[in-house]
């Protein structure tokens, strides 16, 4: 079974800092990508950042310069930085993976954390 389990949300005042990791186990023999998307109550899910297997990121404009994403495609780990904060974060945050076991692709998504954050 291959599974994507998440870390690190909490609750964090406004201009603070949290970092969350992922981590992917079973059967995964390949990765392609790995990323975070957060859904915030109402709202519908959204790309936050993508870390490619070519090395390269991209991110939603709304995280660009406060939010950071590392990801280590040999370990199936990734991990989001995120600094400054803002109400307008909050929201459900999940992880996904992008790749192949040995026999078909998938696409794995995380149970979800949720970051609130608020004075």
């Amino acid at each position: 079974q291959v599974q994507l389990v998440e870390s690190g949300g909490g609750l964090v005042q406004p201009g603070g800092s949290l970092r969350l990791s992922c981590a992917g186990s079973g059967s995964i023999f390949t990765v392609t990508a790995m990323g975070w998307y957060r859904q915030a109550p109402g709202k519908q899910r959204e790309l936050v950042a993508n870390a490619f297997s070519d090395g390269t990121t991209n991110y939603a404009d709304s995280v660009k310069g406060r939010f950071t994403i590392s990801s280590d495609n040999a370990k199936k780990t990734v991990v989001l930085q995120m600094n400054n904060l803002k109400a307008e974060d909050t929201a459900v945050y999940y992880c996904t993976l992008t790749g192949a076991t040995r026999s078909k692709p998938v696409v794995l998504w995380g149970q979800g954390t949720l970051v609130t954050v608020s004075s």
